[in-house]
């Protein structure tokens, strides 16, 4: 039976920054249930949002995350978000976080939706969550135990206290960690959509898991789309970033007609709630939508990932035009928590996209994820490792892995979501949706197998979608990223 001090779930920067900070002064154990690199974090293409100039402050920052967030967000969250940006992009540097810089050696500041100023740091260009991810794993591995290829099934609750994690070792068997404090940091729901820009592992487990614990949750229904995946085939193919239209790019039809034109003060570059339904809507009416790059410089250069792909998929570069459709991207709702990562049950605490502070309100600006993931990771983190520790007590409580019953394969589930709770919602599509999970999660015929890892997956996609869908169907008001249409309704922007 294993123990540590603290048990932390996922391999994204908000798990990687919370366990550099811990392990300082307490015994880590990692798991994630895949590989350490299967993260969004690993993905992050766009960069990291700080104040690094002198005509940009902390409160336009502030600003611009507020207006993006609908101003439903915790404003004392965002302020603690903006507030250590700059110096957090200086304690990475001083560790070896290599920046973009220009030929002056100033560091490249780029700009993204729903931004007044250029304030955007990358890394190797589009591959910023990349070499951090990289950097802060090199600084990590020999402090902590890291567990890869097991995965974390249930939480261990005991007299109302969160004491550790169920687990499904790599041969399927089911094994226990005690632990003084448990840290969800499993990310968001976005491979539980047909086009998404997440890595395929990030199916809900956590908000399942903390769901069937009894956590309280928040804003589940705020699921921001980004613009532009690579669309081929009616199939997604990987992250066009921002960053592309940052630098210039703009959407247009087949026949070259800019879609964004009058829809926004700041068109192609307007939160990407207002993007993604411009697509939609014209998608809707039979337009293919293309994004044009041929006004780029050296696009090959500034964007090598992106590029690689476009090639690998295809596409003539030449032509200077992208094949884009909206996917599901980051979850602003969640795990509900303090600013310190607290849950509501005692010894379970959230951080990243897996928790909700309400920092991000109802639409995220863009490039403020991995900077919470660095930000609220270290201060969770600073929190988790002042903690006392307590004698942990063993007496396992009894526990059934969930048993196996009939259920939709993924890209069901995937299309279920995609229809009836994606970009442009309805109260009918909710209740269809609420009706599929429930169908399923309150079957009579569950079988006394238990479930392998792959099948509860599916169950905690059923689980967060159902969440999902009922906390869309309740609130009645179209507000950020979700965007709710009634019968005497049209479809607006």
């Amino acid at each position: 039976m294993r123990t540590a001090d603290v048990v932390i779930i996922g391999s994204g920067i908000a798990a990687l920054m919370a366990a550099e900070e811990i392990c300082q002064s307490k015994n880590v154990i990692l798991f994630t249930k895949k590989k350490i690199w299967d993260s969004n974090s690993m993905l992050a293409q766009g960069g990291i949002a700080a104040v690094m100039s002198d005509d940009d402050s902390w409160e336009l920052h502030k600003q611009d995350t507020l207006e993006a967030g609908c101003n439903v967000n915790n404003i004392e969250a965002v302020e603690e978000l903006v507030k250590n940006g700059t110096t957090s992009m200086k304690d990475l540097v001083s560790i070896g976080m290599e920046f973009d810089k220009d030929e002056l050696g100033q560091f490249h500041l780029g700009r993204e939706g729903a931004h007044r100023k250029n304030r955007i740091l990358h890394s190797g260009g589009d591959a910023t969550g990349k070499h951090l991810v990289e950097t802060i794993y090199a600084r990590l591995k020999d402090k902590i135990t890291i567990i890869e290829h097991e995965m974390v099934i249930d939480l261990i609750i005991q007299d109302g206290l969160c004491k550790g994690v169920y687990i499904l070792n790599e041969n399927g068997e089911l094994e226990s960690c005690f632990a003084n404090t448990t840290l969800l940091a499993t990310g968001g729901i976005g491979a539980m959509y047909q086009f998404s820009s997440n890595n395929r592992a990030i199916t809900g487990d956590g908000i399942a898991m903390a769901f069937r614990a009894g956590c309280e949750m928040a804003d589940l229904e705020f699921i921001q789309f980004h613009p532009t995946m690579l669309y081929i085939n009616g199939a997604c193919k990987g992250l066009v970033s921002e960053a592309v239209r940052g630098e210039g790019a703009f959407l247009v039809t087949k026949t070259g007609r800019r879609i964004m034109k009058g829809i926004h003060p700041f068109e192609d570059l307007a939160p990407r709630d207002v993007v993604s339904r411009a697509i939609f809507n014209e998608m809707q009416n039979g337009e293919e939508i293309y994004l044009s790059i041929e006004m780029i410089d050296g696009f090959e250069q500034r964007f090598p990932t992106i590029t690689a792909n476009l090639i690998n998929n295809g596409i003539d570069l030449e032509k200077g035009l992208i094949p884009v459709v909206p996917g599901a991207h980051f979850h602003m709702g969640g795990v509900k928590t303090s600013a310190n990562g607290e849950t509501t049950i005692p010894g379970l605490y959230a951080v990243g996209e897996v928790a909700c502070t309400g920092v991000h309100g109802a639409n995220r600006l863009a490039s403020n994820s991995l900077l919470e993931g660095i930000v609220f990771g270290k201060k969770v983190a600073k929190f988790i490792a002042d903690l006392p520790l307590a004698k942990i007590n063993e007496n396992l409580p009894k526990y059934m892995i969930p048993r196996f019953r009939t259920l939709p394969t993924k890209d069901e589930i995937k299309e279920i979501m995609m229809k009836y709770i994606g970009i442009v919602r309805n109260e009918d599509d909710l209740t269809k949706a609420i009706t599929y999970f429930s169908y399923f999660l309150e079957s009579k015929t569950v079988d006394t197998r238990p479930m392998n890892k792959e099948e509860i997956e599916r169950y905690n996609m059923l689980i967060t979608g159902k969440l999902i869908a009922e906390a869309a169907i309740r609130r009645k008001e179209s507000i950020g990223s979700h965007f709710i249409e009634y019968i005497d309704q049209p479809a607006n922007i």
